[in-house]
């Protein structure tokens, strides 16, 4: 009986696309990817300007076994060299000239907060303790598992123990207050709701799992070379695969056949054909912007709650600077009046709160000898509630002033390099919705089965990968997405092959395709 194939055309290449590629890939799949910009990435990109070197987006992950399994499922022995992060991280407050440093080991941690939080040390315990019951009574239910219906996750949600029920009905910022009685380190160890998109004022307190993620569980990790070194790892695995990357193209319209999507095609008109299709774009806004489907039209998609926008800053600057780490929060003193102005308003922050990366300071090529690359980034409304921008060089001008007094160190004076990308930039280069950072926001009602799903709807052969899907945002959750659409479309789709035999293949863009007449859905304006 002869060995049958099956070919995948992912959308996209960003890390979701890039870990499903090497998993579909390593057994016996034939996946091609299309990229809209001229490198793969997404997000996790790669900035090269005057010498220094940028990561773009993310600067650090969590839960780094994620790779290890990633590399293992695929039968390769984990490639990248990561380096934990110590300390964890720094924060400035306005008030306070030096930065707390936050330790994972609790006795150097309970040192930094001695003058303000007496027996730390006692009360961190037996908060973390809570968490860490809550990260593994629930990772297997809410995280790393598919759920076909609402009925099947609450099922589900009944072997979660009831002791942890209380956290679903308090903030996160309520559950600090019962723990510790200091408003400097309720606010650290808050800081992680702004990652889900809300602030811990409305943050519910079962993300308190993620304060025990990062202290206690794994901690932070880095990437020797930049975080970029993950794209360009993966690249090479994917090549050794045989996998095709056809870069400049860009996805306009999607192509039907009854229950089966036929294709898609990309902006000069060419279409593009598989027997099935992966979207790495915003699972929410491809239905609405590519698929016309209703119940994601612009009006609905402003109705759902949206991470933060991103503004970022992508500073070369010369000479050493001995007062910042390899990241680095600047925070001000209206923390809670802060909270809850940032994600409505139209006007630029007057005190910018913001998050400092010196990837220099752990992997020096980033940057020319004694010099440092700084990335520099704001959270900012989305697009929903400010779409002008003209403001963007005051804003970027305001934090290089503010952050140079702080430090004590002149960055406009010793500016080699300067690049802004403010939220029309990110909406334009990633389809990112109304320049939401990190897609859809993780309330309870956004999470699990409550996402849009990995499997489309309505076509049969149409999944969705990456952070607007299921599980959610962050490095680790989008590697774990890309274990979850396997799951699928091994299920629903297995392919009959043989192990992968390596090609040096070279692919060129000027492969076509047959086009054939089918019913084409006009995109969304």
């Amino acid at each position: 009986m002869a060995q049958q194939t099956k070919s995948v055309l992912i959308i996209g290449a960003g890390l979701g696309s890039l870990a499903s590629a090497l998993r579909l890939s390593s057994r016996g799949y034939k996946v091609t990817i299309l990229e809209k910009h001229h490198q793969a990435g997404g997000r996790l990109n790669q900035i090269k300007k005057d010498g220094f070197t940028f990561d773009t987006g993310p600067s650090f992950f969590s839960m780094s076994y994620e790779f290890d399994e990633l590399f293992r499922d695929c039968g390769i022995e984990n490639p990248l060299q990561m380096h934990e992060l110590n300390p964890v991280y720094g924060v400035y407050f306005s008030d306070r000239e030096k930065p707390f440093l936050i330790h994972k080991n609790l006795k150097k941690l309970a040192a930094e907060f001695e003058e303000i939080e007496p027996n730390f040390i006692r009360k961190a315990l037996g908060y973390l303790e809570q968490a860490k019951h809550l990260f593994h009574d629930t990772e297997h239910v809410v995280v790393k598992r598919n759920y076909n219906s609402l009925i099947e996750y609450a099922a589900a949600l009944t072997r979660v123990p009831l002791k942890h029920s209380p956290l679903l009905f308090r903030s996160m910022w309520t559950e600090l207050e019962r723990h510790f009685d200091s408003e400097e380190v309720k606010i650290i160890f808050s800081l992680v709701a702004f990652f889900l998109g809300a602030t811990p004022f409305d943050t519910p307190a079962v993300y308190s799992l993620l304060n025990y993620t990062e202290l206690q569980h794994d901690g932070y990790w880095n990437i020797k070379g930049g975080m970029y070194q993950i794209v360009h790892t993966m690249l090479g695995l994917l090549e050794e695969r045989g996998v095709a990357i056809h870069y400049n193209t860009e996805i306009q319209a999607a192509v039907t056949n009854g229950k089966q999507l036929d294709g898609f095609l990309d902006q000069n008109g060419k279409h593009w054909q598989a027997d099935l299709y992966i979207s790495n774009s915003d699972a929410a806004a491809f239905r609405g912007r590519i698929l016309n489907r209703a119940k994601f039209n612009t009006k609905k998609l402003d109705k759902m709650d949206w991470t933060l926008a991103p503004f970022t800053i992508y500073l070369g600057v010369k000479g050493k600077i001995p007062d910042l780490y390899h990241h680095t929060y600047f925070l001000g003193d209206n923390f809670k009046e802060y909270a809850d102005k940032i994600f409505k308003t139209s006007v630029s922050p007057d005190k910018p709160y913001y998050y400092v990366n010196v990837s220099s300071k752990s992997n020096p090529q980033c940057a020319p000898p004694d010099c440092e690359n700084l990335f520099i980034l704001c959270p900012v409304p989305d697009l929903r509630y400010k779409p002008d921008w003209s403001d963007r060089e005051k804003l970027a001008d305001n934090i290089l002033e503010d952050l140079s007094k702080r430090i004590n160190y002149d960055l406009v004076g010793n500016t080699v390099t300067r690049t802004i990308w403010d939220p029309i930039e990110w909406q334009d280069k990633f389809h990112l919705y109304r320049g939401s950072g990190l897609g859809l926001a993780h309330g309870l009602n956004q999470v699990a089965a409550m996402r849009p799903k990995n499997k489309d709807e309505q076509f049969n052969n149409l999944y969705y990968v990456g952070a607007s899907t299921v599980p959610g945002t962050g490095l680790p959750i989008v590697v774990i997405s890309s274990k979850l659409v396997l799951e699928r479309i091994e299920k629903e789709h297995p392919c009959q092959l043989t192990p992968f035999v390596p090609t040096a293949k070279t692919i060129s863009d000027s492969d076509s395709h047959s086009p054939v007449e089918k019913e084409v859905i006009e995109p969304l304006a």
